[in-house]
């Protein structure tokens, strides 16, 4: 069990290597590469639970098969067996838990010092980027989407506004969102990592033209 343990936590500690993104896009953001490294994590464990239960069961049926007539042992429990599958799961959960609260903390983190911050305005249906420092608003419309721009390797503060209903800033290749909700001051820190052009969405459906 303790081996087994042991064994997840070494996968999760791997992830951070060259392995596939078994599904998931390559994190265009210092924010997103903890949630990519927590994914190849996931998917590495239940890739070894997969294995050790599909290993068991085929030894299983291979060793214990019928091979005459003579009635196998009847105990109706095994403690150390059962103590074995009732720790290992704990303890593979427990791992698990913990390297999620650290992926989380580094993704919702605020920075201290950002090297600039944008009020980001969520209404039916397009976004409204407002740069303090720079006295500059950028204002989507119908067939307009607006564009944000970022530096690059620089920690971003986003303050997200709803000025009607819900919505979620989203931008699939950052591999983070965060909701726009009114009365609630929600702020998402981003750190481009590789220069690009990349489409942000709306999480949240927030009307007839969400969808654009």
């Amino acid at each position: 069990a303790w081996r087994f343990a042991a064994g997840a936590v070494a996968l999760a500690a791997a992830s951070g290597c060259s392995l596939p993104g078994f599904g998931a896009p390559d994190p265009k953001s210092s924010e997103g590469e903890s949630i990519y490294s927590l994914w190849q994590g996931f998917f590495l464990t239940a890739l070894a639970v997969a294995a050790l239960a599909w290993g068991l069961i085929v030894f299983v049926i291979l060793r214990y098969r019928r091979r005459d007539d003579e009635i196998p042992d009847q105990r109706a429990y095994n403690i150390p067996v059962e103590v074995v599958y009732t720790v290992t799961p704990l303890l593979i959960v427990a791992v698990l838990f913990g390297v999620s609260v650290a992926a989380q903390r580094s993704v919702t983190d605020s920075d201290a010092d950002p090297v600039t911050r944008i009020d980001v305005v969520g209404f039916q249906w397009s976004w409204q980027f407002v740069y303090p420092d720079e006295d500059v608003t950028v204002t989507g419309g119908p067939g307009e989407p607006p564009e944000m721009v970022l530096p690059l390797d620089e920690p971003v503060e986003l303050d997200l506004v709803s000025s009607d209903v819900n919505h979620s800033f989203w931008v699939p290749d950052f591999l983070s969102k965060r909701d726009l909700i009114q009365g609630i001051d929600n702020e998402i820190t981003v750190t481009a990592t590789e220069p690009g052009t990349y489409t942000g969405r709306c999480a949240e459906f927030c009307g007839l033209d969400h969808w654009r």
